[in-house]
């Protein structure tokens, strides 16, 4: 295996990391040229490299300059071609846009399965007491707590979970409508 980027050890006073990044940039642009194969995504890289080397510069004493800043960019390459690989998977390609038609799980018949359990959802809840279905509501469409819900209603929270566990169980004889 061939080492594309070797250097010798220096003083840290001589060089910086950006300084030594800037003198090998087009040895670096090689090396993540092999990594992501196009020269638009290795200047990309080259790029992000050499910002996160000019923030985490002054933090490192590094002993051999060229070598770690390599090391960075074979690091961003990888991360670029990894998402690159992964965006790709889920692209679609297609001549003609306007054909396309837009992926849906929306069958006609699951549409109308999903009102038909609404509508049979809607007739058990309101065969419940007033006060009982609006404990229901306020617990699951507006995210109340039951003590909030008990202010409200004027009513102890324990009174609310009663309630609520009413409107479940009277739901439960809908749940095959929803189950798939």
């Amino acid at each position: 295996m061939k080492r594309e980027c070797i250097d010798m050890p220096l003083p840290a006073s001589e060089f910086t990391l950006a300084d030594v990044f800037i003198a090998n940039r087009a040895q670096l642009q090689r090396v993540a040229q092999k990594i992501v194969r196009t020269t638009d995504l290795a200047e990309e890289v080259l790029q992000d490299a050499y910002l996160k080397l000019a923030d985490g510069a002054a933090v490192r004493a590094v002993h051999k300059p060229l070598g770690y800043c390599c090391q960075v960019v074979r690091n961003v390459a990888f991360d670029y071609h990894r998402h690159h690989s992964v965006e790709a998977s889920y692209r679609t390609y297609c001549d003609d846009v306007e054909l396309m038609s837009p992926p849906s799980n929306d069958a006609p018949e699951r549409v109308l399965d999903g009102r038909q359990a609404l509508v049979v959802i809607d007739r058990v809840l309101g065969a419940l007491p007033a006060r009982t279905r609006l404990a229901f509501e306020l617990s699951r469409l507006s995210g109340m707590t039951q003590r909030q819900i008990g202010v409200q209603l004027g009513c102890s929270a324990t009174l609310v979970n009663f309630m609520i566990k009413d409107a479940d169980a009277a739901l439960e004889t809908c749940r095959y409508l929803v189950q798939g």
